[in-house]
């Protein structure tokens, strides 16, 4: 099978944004709804306040992230892989990815919410060595909300 390659990605894209309507389908299936309400403008992951990447397997696009300005931080936003190529390390190499932007932005922390219904994303940034914190971002204060945060 070929190799991933990550490499930025227009948010604006066609291609990523029927990537992006494949992660709400999902999280609409864990959680109902849309799957995610909060408000993204198109422009949120522009330079300097904001990056997108896309994991390509060959020509086709199998992964997403990008972050966004929040404050001082770099708030994680669209992370998402196609059951295709999960288990192959391409969201970790996404989010190493997205951080390394961020930091190369000067952005000093990494933000970003989750759900209690997302147990192999909650695996992810523990492991990365992401920890609790309180919660912030749309859906603060909502049962089954998790925010996370690691220093870049």
């Amino acid at each position: 099978m070929s190799e991933i390659d990550i490499r930025p990605a227009r948010f604006t894209s066609p291609e990523v944004q029927l990537l992006v309507a494949d992660a709400l389908g999902d999280l609409s299936q864990r959680y109902g709804g849309t799957g995610d309400d909060t408000p993204i403008a198109l422009d949120d992951f522009e330079a300097p306040s904001g990056a997108f990447f896309g994991a390509y397997l060959g020509e086709a696009l199998v992964g997403c992230a990008g972050w966004r300005a929040h404050g001082e931080d770099a708030e994680l936003k669209r992370m998402y892989t196609s059951p295709s190529v999960r288990g192959r390390g391409v969201a970790r190499r996404l989010l190493a990815a997205v951080e390394e932007s961020a930091r190369a932005e000067g952005r000093k922390r990494m933000i970003l919410e989750t759900g209690d219904r997302q147990p192999e994303a909650i695996a992810l940034y523990t492991s990365s060595g992401y920890e609790r914190i309180e919660d912030f971002g749309y859906y603060k204060g909502q049962d089954g909300v998790l925010s996370y945060a690691r220093t870049l």
